[in-house]
Order: structure tokens, then sequence, then C-alpha cells
């Protein structure tokens, strides 16, 4: 009998920084996190190779990103949709 295994990949929505690549969109995705003793909140922000073959994306836009095996060097994530 075959093991089959079903993983939740994840995902996370992030703003289109960059198309100027063929194929690719670099999407920054901003986190806000709370310092240990000030509890003051504070923006985090990591920016994510994408594959976009096929979806027309604009510098602005807001996209939905999954992540996926590795397509090239950088590149492990992939626009699911375009918000």
């Amino acid at each position: 009998m075959e093991k089959t295994t079903i993983q939740n990949k994840r995902r996370l929505d992030g703003k289109v920084v960059s198309t100027s690549m063929q194929n690719t969109a670099v999407v920054r995705v901003d986190r806000v996190n709370v310092h240990p003793r000030y509890k003051k909140r504070y923006t985090t922000s990591k920016k994510y190779a994408c594959e976009c073959k096929g979806i027309g994306l604009k510098v602005g836009d807001n996209a939905t990103i999954e992540e996926t095996r590795p397509i090239s060097k950088t590149k492990r994530w992939r626009i699911v949709e375009n918000i």
C-alpha cells in the first residue's frame, strides 16, 4: 500500500514590488512583531521571488503566494491569486 501524505502549504499575503524579470515577481510580505520587553509593535518585511507565469501583475498589486517546490535558485514560491 502506498503512503500518501497531504501537506498544507504556507500561504502569505503581500505586495508586488518588482515585475522586471521574466516569469518572476518579487513580493514583499510585512509582519507585525511585538518587542518582548517594551511591548511596542514594529513592522518587519521580507521579499520573496515568486513564479508568476500567465498572471498579469503590476507593481503595487496585492497578491497571495504559496510555497512550492524549488523552481530556480531563489524561487520557492508561486503566486496563487491577485487580490
